[in-house]
């Protein structure tokens, strides 16, 4: 079946571009994903998790968060509080369009969002996490070398993989904020933990963390050799091959 794209509004009344994609045949259950720290929901990851899905019966719906991809908005503008602002609309446009989500998923920075947006979707019944940091501050490492000018000027240009965005203060103040841990433990859904072993962006031992504070129906799923973003088609759809597997339990 033809994906359909459509806009919702932000959190801040920007539209934002989303993407739902359904089964040919009986939806079995419906999955929000949200997509690495400065990616878009076309990153080939998110592309074939939810191309896999579709095979086992679950509609996914994409979507850019304020300021990446073809969202509207301004990245300086956004921080980890945005984007889980945006998670619960993007949740709500999907019932609008079909069914509120079941699954949520989240690759790196956005699998810390859906741990934390988790709570304010009554629908979804599963988590899953893609290489996510156990605290969202982690991602500051990837832009150590521009923090002291933030902080001094209250923004300052960062080039992440390769391309430039504009990184205003309240961004590093938001994330330093934020504790995951009463989000993981208090979950309330069944949770998978998705992590490669030799991930260098996001160390492994930040799902240690996760799964040590979530309580039970938990699994870890080792990645094994793959990268971070899961460049490789083939470790992209053994993820998503063990996401429809396991969350057949649950939703």
């Amino acid at each position: 079946m033809p994906a359909i794209p459509f806009t919702f509004e932000g959190y801040n009344g920007t539209a934002l571009a989303a993407l739902l994609e359904k089964p040919d045949g009986k939806v079995r259950a419906t999955a929000l994903f949200a997509h690495c720290f400065t990616c878009s929901k076309d990153i080939l990851a998110a592309r074939l998790i939810a191309k896999t899905l579709l095979g086992a019966g679950i509609a996914v719906l994409r979507f850019d968060f304020t300021g990446l991809g073809q969202s509207m908005g301004e990245f300086a503008n956004t921080n980890f509080t945005s984007n889980i602002n945006d998670l619960r609309l993007a949740a709500k446009a999907l019932e609008s369009q079909l069914t509120a989500p079941s699954m949520l998923i989240g690759h790196s920075l956005g699998g810390a969002a859906v741990l934390a947006a988790a709570k304010h979707i009554s629908s979804a019944k599963a988590v899953v996490t893609i290489g996510a940091p156990s605290d969202p501050a982690h991602v500051l490492h990837n832009m150590q070398s521009a923090i002291c000018d933030i902080e001094k000027s209250g923004e300052a240009e960062v080039t992440l993989a390769g391309r430039s965005f504009r990184v205003q203060k309240h961004f590093l103040e938001d994330v330093r904020t934020r504790n995951l841990d009463a989000d993981i433990a208090g979950l309330k859904r069944a949770l998978l933990v998705m992590h490669a072993p030799a991930d260098r962006i996001v160390g492994v031992e930040n799902a240690a963390h996760m799964f040590s504070r979530a309580k039970h129906p938990k699994s870890y799923i080792s990645l094994d050799t793959a990268d971070h973003l899961l460049s490789s088609p083939a470790d992209a759809r053994y993820a998503a091959n063990v996401i429809a597997a396991w969350s057949d339990r649950y939703i």
